[in-house]
Formats: structure tokens, sequence, C-alpha cells
């Protein structure tokens, strides 16, 4: 161009930041201000959603400078940019203050500010601020529906869904792909499917967002096979369907799958980014796929030149060290150009302590404890080893440590979902209507997979009791509980999933074996870590739990 106007200009820097390459969109910015040519609001539109996106504050504040000084402050398209900068910079004092000293609020700028509360999670003055609003746009309910869900309030996110559509709003494709994260998060398969039921109403199964969210939906939930018919079914796919599909089949303990569609993404002229690799390394681990795990990892360096995060370096030492090659992970760990994070060694730590290496086990979870001493996490791990080896004493030790420290063991929840009914048990939880009942059904259930070879591991119980009294506190585990109710409430042979917040213990996961096989039924529990599916006295994880 011969002559560059500020159009010109404003439509280039815009061009810069709607396609992700921000930081070119401030230095041409620089650049214009350095020739000494006038600085529009569009300019300052597109200055603001790079500084936003790149979390830039000084350049934002700069911006926000220029902005009072050329008199733009009662412009509220520049004012709801200002807002939505600030709050992706988690300065949202600031993005409060301009939005109550805009002038004209409009219901895009309340909008804004409820995205910037939630971005911070500040939800409860959200939602103050969403029910003050004299009118509301589709707009206004996806900003707080999928605030709530960011901030895994799943539970009342779903509950303005219901109002919104009691109300008459209809939804758009950005409220269901909203409601599809919360169904996954919550692995709420009969909302899930209902919403299913209105992406096809709609017409939106088409667009790739929501077919990458009901692949998650199906995939958290449970139902592979069902995720896998929901990706075949889409007419195209970028690179997050596949991530969502090779994810879904290492959460299913299904690696050989996860590796073939790794494979086939490749042929159909996807590259995998960083996420990708991390579900497809993730999947390895939990098969024990050990050399195509090192040939994952190394192919991020080598083929796509990824710098590895933390979590595919923990990937790494959990698919060694449940190996048993406890000194080979030590010689990872020491080579790592990172510094090594909780979550990892909470990895080595688990697998110490499951390959009963006494030493390591001590070294790794005091190294724990100093890392993170408020953390439960390293406290239980450690305290559950030494009474699984019969060390009574180092059981006292840490339980005293955990006393004087003031830490708290963060209680076993797990879920069931009955009739659209959500039934939640603690352990030796006895609060159910049906508790009664529960425990006669599991009481004459464990006897009866006793006889076909089933033995309770009584070690895991850290108290030293009598081993009857073991027993019973096994029998109370929330995951039992949980599966009783699910037994005693639905017709035989109805597949029963269970959620919990905590990893599976080695006795349910062994007693659930069991109970597929005797009851005839096939049982999903989703834990912290992965899905386990018990069908015919097997599970899909082949003992790599």
């Amino acid at each position: 161009m011969l002559q560059r106007k500020q159009f010109s200009w404003a439509k280039k820097i815009s061009a810069y930041v709607n396609e992700g390459q921000c930081q070119k969109g401030l230095t041409l910015i620089h650049y214009l201000q350095k020739s000494g040519a006038e600085i529009t609001e569009f300019h300052l539109s597109a200055v603001l959603k790079a500084c936003g996106r790149l979390q830039a504050i000084d350049e934002g504040k700069v911006a926000h400078a220029m902005i009072l000084k050329r008199g733009y402050h009662g412009d509220v398209v520049l004012m709801t940019s200002l807002v939505d900068m600030y709050s992706k910079c988690s300065t949202i004092d600031s993005a409060r203050r301009v939005y109550y000293d805009t002038p004209k609020r409009d219901v895009i700028a309340t909008n804004a500010m409820i995205t910037g509360l939630c971005l911070c999670g500040q939800t409860t003055e959200a939602i103050q601020l969403f029910d003050g609003m004299p009118s509301r746009v589709v707009g206004s309910w996806n900003s707080l529906i999928s605030g709530l869900a960011r901030n895994s309030h799943g539970g009342e996110a779903m509950q303005f869904f219901k109002k919104m559509r009691s109300v008459g709003e209809k939804e758009d494709f950005t409220t269901l792909v909203s409601v599809l994260s919360v169904c996954a998060d919550l692995a709420q398969l009969i909302n899930g499917r209902q919403v299913h039921g209105l992406v096809i109403k709609h017409g939106f199964e088409f667009y790739v967002p929501v077919g990458n969210a009901l692949v998650d939906v199906y995939a958290k939930s449970g139902c592979m096979d069902d995720a896998c018919r929901c990706f075949d079914n889409m007419p195209s796919k970028n690179i997050v369907s596949w991530t969502t599909l090779i994810m879904g089949y290492g959460k299913h303990g299904l690696g050989s799958e996860a590796l073939r569609a790794f494979d086939q993404m490749k042929l159909m002229g996807f590259v995998p980014n960083k996420i990708t690799l991390l579900g497809t390394l993730y999947a390895c681990t939990h098969a024990g796929l050990m050399q195509e795990g090192w040939d994952i990892f190394n192919s991020m360096v080598h083929t796509y030149s990824i710098t590895p995060m933390m979590e595919h370096y923990t990937c790494m030492v959990d698919l060694l060290s449940r190996a048993g090659r406890l000194e080979e992970t030590c010689w990872f760990i020491e080579r790592m150009p990172v510094e090594p994070d909780v979550r990892l060694w909470t990895a080595f730590l688990s697998s110490c302590c499951f390959h009963k290496n006494v030493d390591l086990a001590r070294s790794v979870g005091e190294k724990l404890m100093e890392l993170r001493p408020q953390e439960s996490g390293p406290y239980v791990l450690l305290s559950n080893f030494y009474g699984l080896i019969g060390d009574w004493e180092g059981v006292a030790q840490v339980r005293r440590l955990m006393l004087d420290r003031g830490v708290r063991k963060e209680k076993a929840c797990t879920w069931i979902e009955i009739n659209g009914v959500v039934h939640a048990f603690e352990s030796g939880d006895r609060s159910h209507p049906s508790y009664k009942e529960i425990y006669n059904y599991l009481e004459d259930l464990i006897k009866r997979m006793k006889s076909i070879g089933y033995v309770a591991k009584t070690g895991l119980v850290v108290q030293n009791v009598e081993e009857h009294v073991k027993e019973e506190i096994l029998l109370g585990h929330s995951e039992k509980l949980a599966i009783g109710l699910g037994l005693i409430s639905t017709p035989p042979g109805t597949k029963i999933v269970i959620i919990k917040n905590l990893r599976v213990c080695m006795d349910c996961h062994d007693a659930t074996r069991f109970i597929s096989e005797i009851e005839g039924r096939e049982i999903v529990a989703r834990d912290a870590s992965r899905f386990h599916q018990f069908k015919g006295g097997e599970c899909s994880c082949g003992n790599h739990w």
C-alpha cells in the first residue's frame, strides 16, 4: 500500500491478534506510536485484546492511560474491552473499577464483568451481578454457566441452565458446549444424553466444538463405545477432537487403541501438540506400554520440537516406577532439566509403596512432606504403606506428624447416580436411608466372594485392631457402599457406574472384580486417576492399578 490510513493499521493489528499472533500485534502498535501516527479507538480495542491474551498487564495499563488521555472513557465498547483485559490479567479490582466507572453500562459490559469475576474465582459476586440484571440475553446466561463450570461449580451451573430453559430463553451452541463440559466433569450420563438430544434438536451436532464436547462427555461417563460413535459421526475434526479421543482411551486403560488413534491422526495430516502427546503418553502409562511410552517421549523433542512439561515427566516417572524399574526412575529424575514437583514425587511414592521398597518410600515420603507439609496425600500414602508392612511405629510417627502440623486427611467419597438422583457415600457411612439393606447385601456378597477366592486386604487398614474389625472397616469403604446401592436398586444386568474423589483402594479394586463375576454385572469405577471397567471378573486396567 502506498498510503496506510489508521483503519488499515487497525485491520492489520486485529488480523494478527485474531490469528493468535498477539506479540506481533503489539509490535505494530509500538511502531505506529513511534511514527507519530494517531492512535484511534480501533487500534486500542485490538491492543487490549492482545494484552488480555498475553496477560501483558503493563502494556494494558499503558493502553488504559491512552484511552483516558484521548477522552475515549465514554466508549462502552472500549471500556468493556478494558474489563476483559484486566480480568484475564487477574486484576479483578481494576476490572471492577472500570466497570462501575463506565457511565452507560450495557448488557455486553455486564456479561464481560460476570465472565471476569468467574475467571478470578469470585462466583458469588458474579451470581449477584447476574441476578441484578434488569434484562438478560443468551450471552448473559452463557457467561455465568461457563464461569461456574470453570470453577468446578457444576451443580450450580446445571441449576442455572434449567432455570434458563424454564424462563423461555433459548440455548445456543455455546450454552450446550458449557453444559456438556459440566456433564463430563460430573460424569452425569443421564443429563449428558438429554443435552445430546438438545444438540440434535437444534442441529448443532455438526459443530466441531459440540462434537468434541460429546466425545468428552461419553468418555468421562464410562461409555467409550458411545464416545467413539460420536467421534466417527463428526463430519470434520480438529486436533482437539483427536486429543479428546486419545485421552478418553487413556483414561479407560485402552493403550493400544490410543496408539492406533494417534497413528491414524498423523496419517490424516494432523500434527500433535503437547496435550495430544501428553494424552498418548498417559495412555501408555496406564497400559504398561514401556517401549511405546519411551518412543512418544523421545519424539516430542526430536520429531515435534516440543519441550516436555512437568506433566510429561510425571507420566514417564509413573510409567517406569509402575513397572518396578525404581532405580531407572531415580536415574531419570536426577537427569531432568527441571525441578520435580509434588505430583511427580507423589506418583513415584505410590509406586515405591506398591513395590514395597521401604527405603525409597521413606526417603520420597519425607521429601514430599517437606515440600508440601500441609497436603494430606503423602502422609496418607506413607501411613498406609507402613500399615501394609506392619510397621506400626512408622504409622504412629506419621500420624503424630499430621497432628502436630494440623494436617487433615481428605475424606474418601464415592457417588452413584440412580434414576437421575445422585447418592454420595463416605467410608463407614450409615446416613443413607437404605444403609441396613446395603450392609446386609454386602455381608452376604462377601461370603460368596470368599468361596471363590476373595481375600480381604486387611493390611490396608492402619488401625492396630483385630482382623475381623479390619474386615468390617473394609466392608464400609465408600466404593463398596455405592456399588451395594447400585446392586439393590437396579435390575439384574444393569451397568453400574461409580465416581470416587480419590484413587480406588486395592481391596475395593480386587473386590469389585469378584462382584462383577458373581453378579454378572459390568461395573465402571472412575477415580481421581482413571477408569476401571470390571466385567466377568476382569478389569480393563490389566492390574496396572
